[in-house]
């Protein structure tokens, strides 16, 4: 049986309309199509008393898929939240600060954790009150930050911390959309005082 050029032709396009579809079923089997997460800074205001300083500040965070099916078996997620003091080339102070979260399995309880205190550590009972605990944080810095010239604006970002995870994560971590999470580098006013 002879095949016409144009059957044959429509035979192709359909086979590479399957071909594309059986792909894009297959990223999305795989989680690469999974809607990412997202992460915002806000309302940020520094606090100086009697030489030490206290960032308060709010993220706004969304986890996605498979963050929040990690954070479920167990899998600690790091935030990092990077601080900078004055405008590039004049940095006056630098700090970063750590956020973890985590869930319990045995104890059915999510914990959130600021820096490395052990004593500093917040739980909560679902994954959304944990989320929504990232609202409202405040994170001891170092005291050159608590002698910042008033007119001296602060520099933001808070991003997700690939090298906490474990090592069978760090790799998806890096290429996969839905483990990006990062805020935008912001700026704010100077300090209240």
């Amino acid at each position: 049986m002879r095949w016409s050029k144009s059957r044959r032709e429509r035979f192709r396009r359909g086979a590479r309309a399957f071909a594309a579809a059986a792909f894009a079923c297959a990223l999305a089997a795989c989680g690469m199509l999974a809607p990412p997460g997202s992460l915002g800074v806000r309302g940020v205001q520094l606090y100086s008393t009697a030489g030490t300083a206290v960032l308060e500040l709010g993220l706004d965070c969304r986890l996605s898929g498979p963050m929040q099916d990690a954070l479920d078996r167990g899998i600690p997620i790091t935030f990092a939240i990077d601080v900078r003091a004055g405008d590039w080339p004049r940095r006056q102070a630098r700090a970063t600060r750590a956020i973890e979260l985590r869930y319990y399995p045995l104890s059915r309880r999510y914990q959130l954790r600021l820096g490395d205190n052990p004593d500093d550590v917040r739980s909560f009972t679902t994954q959304a009150y944990l989320v929504s605990a990232l609202g409202s944080l405040r994170l001891g810095l170092p005291a050159e930050f608590a002698h910042l010239a008033p007119a001296t604006p602060l520099h933001v970002r808070a991003a997700i911390d690939p090298t906490a995870l474990p090592g069978a994560l760090r790799l998806p971590a890096l290429f996969e959309p839905a483990w990006r999470l990062a805020s935008a580098d912001s700026r704010w006013p100077a300090a209240t005082r």
